[in-house]
């Protein structure tokens, strides 16, 4: 267990919901509902936080949904419970995934790799836990291409990642370095905001 991520997430449980909750939820949630309506099988949602995307999973699913931070887990709960389906949330780190190889159909998540300390990795232990041909959606802000986007980033991310997320990560390469295929990416907001499908080969 990342002892320092976790101590960095659960102090950020007290404004999360304020600073990620209402306006941005409601801005996001069109995309976040399609890219979740593809679940299927036996799901591993990574970084289910204070379990604000719960509210866009379809019913009648088995998901088990993780997190680092245990206080984010104790935020989470009540909106776990409400779910119409099998939610089970687990206090876990992407880098130390217990599971079985090839226990999970699917993965998704929600703006979590900007800040998984060692992105690569995590999404390799993603890709473990996966089954052959299994798949992997993601909603996730990036790194841009584009000035002044890019260099905007690339000066905020030192501080933004001394309590949060970086904010200059490419990702969809990374999803490539951890040896997926098929990577398909779709633009939500300028070239920042992005849905990413990938799958394990096999």
């Amino acid at each position: 267990m990342d002892l320092e991520t976790q101590r960095k997430w659960d102090g950020a449980v007290a404004g999360y919901d304020l600073m990620n909750g209402f306006g941005p939820e409601r801005r996001w949630a069109p995309w976040k509902r399609r890219l979740f309506s593809a679940m299927d099988g036996n799901i591993l949602f990574l970084a289910i936080g204070t379990g604000q995307d719960i509210q866009f999973f379809p019913p009648g699913q088995h998901i088990t949904a993780i997190d680092i931070s245990p206080r984010m887990l104790e935020q989470a709960r009540p909106r776990a419970d409400r779910y119409d389906g099998a939610l089970e949330l687990r206090h876990l780190d992407v880098h130390d995934l217990d599971y079985p190889d090839a226990t999970f159909d699917q993965v998704f998540t929600s703006c979590t790799f900007c800040s998984v300390p060692r992105p690569v990795d995590g999404l390799r232990r993603l890709a473990r836990v996966l089954k052959p041909g299994g798949t992997i959606g993601m909603f996730e802000h990036t790194g841009s291409r584009f000035f002044p986007f890019g260099l905007m980033l690339d000066l905020m991310t030192p501080l933004t990642r001394r309590f949060g997320p970086e904010l200059n990560r490419d990702t969809p390469a990374n999803v490539q370095r951890a040896g997926f295929v098929n990577l398909s990416v779709e633009p939500v907001y300028l070239d920042v905001v992005k849905i990413i499908r990938a799958r394990r080969p096999g």
